[in-house]
Order: structure tokens, then sequence, then C-alpha cells
């Protein structure tokens, strides 16, 4: 049971650091938005750099502003990652989301990214 709890800390830690590195990697080579320079619409994850920017400095509304969906289900992934954790250190045995979940999210994702480009859902924007 240490060395599941030893591995969740690992793999936590791993995850954050590469999610670090990857904004600031973002930052220093000057990224933006393949879909936002070439079409210029918004895409569901417009902003969610500036969003991970903010909550690394516990801006928490202002992250929520820059992308609201990415936000939120940002907060359902770490719970259902909580969860995750504690089965595995409980019963060894390791949870993947479904694949109607993963369907699910992908439809969500492609409707907000659809919604955000439309003229009367501007408050989606916060760019």
């Amino acid at each position: 049971m240490k060395k599941r709890i030893f591995n969740v800390i690992l793999f936590t830690l791993l995850l954050l650091l590469i999610l670090f590195l990857s904004i600031k990697f973002l930052d220093f080579i000057g990224y933006k938005c393949f879909y936002r320079k070439y079409f210029n619409i918004y895409c569901a994850g417009c902003g969610a750099t500036r969003m991970f920017k903010s909550i690394f400095k516990f801006k928490f509304y202002k992250a929520f502003r820059y992308n609201p969906l990415v936000f939120m289900l940002l907060i359902v992934f770490i719970i259902y990652f909580i969860y995750a954790i504690f089965i595995y250190v409980k019963e060894n045995k390791l949870l993947f989301p479904s694949f109607k979940v993963i369907i699910f999210i992908i439809i969500l994702l492609f409707i907000y990214m659809i919604l955000r480009n439309i003229s009367y859902f501007s408050f989606l924007l916060y760019i």
C-alpha cells in the first residue's frame, strides 16, 4: 500500500510538472491558437493556457472567465482523479473513463466551440 501511495504522489507531481512546463513552453514560443490564427474562430480550448496560468496564481474567477467549460471540466476531472486515486490505493485497481463519457465530453466541447463563435454568446469570450 505504501508503494501505491508513493506511485500516486509521484504521478501527480509529474503531471503537474508537465502541465507547468507545457504552459511555460507555449509562452516561450509565442504559441497562438491554430483555429484563431487560420480560421479566425475561437476553439473550445481558447483561453485555456491563460486559465491555467491564472489557476497557478490562485485567481480562480479570472481563470473561470478565460474558459468556463474547460474550468468546469477541470474540476470534474480533479474529483474523478481523487476518486480514482482512492480506488487505486485501497483496491489496487485502475479506473478509466468509459468510452461513452469521452464521446460525451468531445461532443460537449464541439458544441461549446460553436456557441462561443456566435455573437449572441459573446459572454463566453474573455479575450
